[in-house]
């Protein structure tokens, strides 16, 4: 029907409200078809923008992986020099400190007076107290550089306990404190030089903050584990001092200093943690303020069965000291060192031919009338010449083994495994007269 047809007012104005719906209805469509497509753009730069960020972090990332491997290289590097360091200064801090042992040594036996030898047992303390700490701050670095490859073996408890029986007896009787350790005939999985040194600085920081009564050493098996317990009846560690006493340089608060007990250089039980750690052995203690203290090592139980006990005590019993006509070749190119060495052993009544390298050790043979009943050699030699080598080169001469001892300030685990398998008995840098002289008999008996 035309509109112009159309009287009725009501209905004109319903169908143009009708036409109005239609139109907005159009508009609204095309709108949000709009909004869409300026959405889907701006999704699209999002997501190009993000795209791009991420390759930006990818390559940072590289590029930092890059950095860490040449960092973790330059590490690498710096720590094979630190401990190409730490090998040159054990030998070069302690030869001079060992020529220092061994000639006050020579100088205290022909002291006649009383105050000479007090003041030459001043000057010894004062040198073991210089090796003491040069050792244990060698050991620290080498372990904090961790250079220092635990030998995991089984390890027989009785035997070393007899050896740090036979060590520390003396100073306890010096005391006046009593040194037990209770029998035990069981082997552990340990690395024995590391095992004797943290049991050794434990029983060295007990007996010197006991007083009175004394130390108790024993084991508890506790599941495939031993623990080994050492217990003082000393002055205590206070409560809040529990994790200060491993750091470096503690030596005790204001309570051990007015029980006259503070002393020694503060590193014996931060050189146990280190140790303890590389060996995967807990050590934990227990403690009252004046009642005494019980630290516990927690070792795994051997696979073998214990070595015999007499045995192990046996070869730690000196045999005697009669050195008296004992032809002795040393070799040792330190000057200083070979000087003293032999001064000492003169003072013992030996026969002693020096050389400094593996030729003039050879060419002191030549006369045939003089055959040597023991060597003494240095592990490094002029010439990069090696005292094991040395050794079995004399013998090879002589064709015969002779006893022979290498004496070095080389701590490294190879020297050790070559003395081993040379059948040769080793002893460290800086010497003490009294063990080496022990020992040479032994070898001579």
């Amino acid at each position: 029907m035309p509109l112009r047809d159309i009287d009725d007012l009501e209905r004109l104005k319903k169908i143009n409200a009708a036409l109005v719906s239609r139109v907005e209805r159009s508009m609204d469509q095309q709108g949000n078809a709009f909004s869409l497509f300026q959405t889907a753009i701006s999704l699209e730069n999002r997501v190009r923008n993000r795209t791009e960020e991420l390759h930006a972090t990818l390559r940072r990332l590289e590029q930092s992986n890059i950095d860490l491997s040449a960092a973790k290289e330059s590490a690498e590097l710096a720590n094979l020099s630190k401990t190409r360091f730490l090998a040159a200064a054990s030998h070069d801090v302690l030869q001079p400190l060992n020529a220092a042992h061994l000639s006050v040594s020579a100088l205290a036996e022909v002291q006649a007076s009383d105050e000479g030898r007090k003041l030459v047992r001043q000057v010894e303390r004062s040198l073991e107290t210089m090796e003491d700490l040069l050792r244990t701050l060698l050991d620290i670095s080498k372990l904090d550089a961790g250079v220092v490859q635990p030998e995991i073996g089984d390890v027989s408890l009785e035997a070393l306990f007899s050896s740090l029986r036979s060590d520390f007896l003396p100073e306890a009787a010096k005391k006046g404190l009593s040194l037990k350790f209770r029998p035990v005939n069981v082997a552990v999985r340990s690395d024995r030089t590391l095992l004797r040194r943290i049991l050794q600085n434990i029983l060295s920081n007990a007996l010197r903050y006991t007083r009175s009564g004394g130390v108790l050493v024993g084991t508890r098996h506790r599941g495939d584990t031993i623990r080994i317990d050492v217990a003082d009846t000393g002055c205590g560690i206070p409560e809040d001092q529990r994790e200060a006493v491993f750091e470096e340089f503690h030596r005790g608060t204001s309570t051990l200093a007015d029980a006259g007990l503070a002393g020694g250089l503060g590193l014996g039980l931060a050189i146990v943690r280190r140790m303890a750690a590389a060996l995967g052995h807990p050590v934990t203690f227990s403690s009252k303020v004046g009642r005494g203290t019980i630290f516990h090592i927690d070792v795994p139980v051997g696979m073998a069965a214990a070595e015999p006990a007499m045995a192990a005590a046996d070869m730690e019993r000196p045999r005697g000291y009669g050195l008296f006509g004992t032809k002795v070749l040393l070799v040792e190119n330190d000057m200083d060192v070979l000087s003293a060495m032999t001064s000492l052993l003169e003072r013992w009544q030996c026969l002693v031919r020096a050389a400094t390298s593996t030729d003039d050790a050879l060419d002191l043979l030549g006369d045939t009338a003089w055959v040597p009943d023991i060597i003494i050699a240095d592990q490094h030699l002029d010439g990069g010449d090696l005292g094991t080598s040395t050794i079995a080169e004399v013998r090879d001469y002589l064709g015969r083994t002779v006893p022979a001892l290498i004496v070095t300030a080389d701590g490294s685990e190879p020297v050790a495994k070559a003395a081993r398998a040379a059948g040769i008995e080793l002893m460290r840098k800086p010497l003490k007269p009294a063990q080496l002289r022990a020992l040479l008999a032994h070898l001579l008996a």
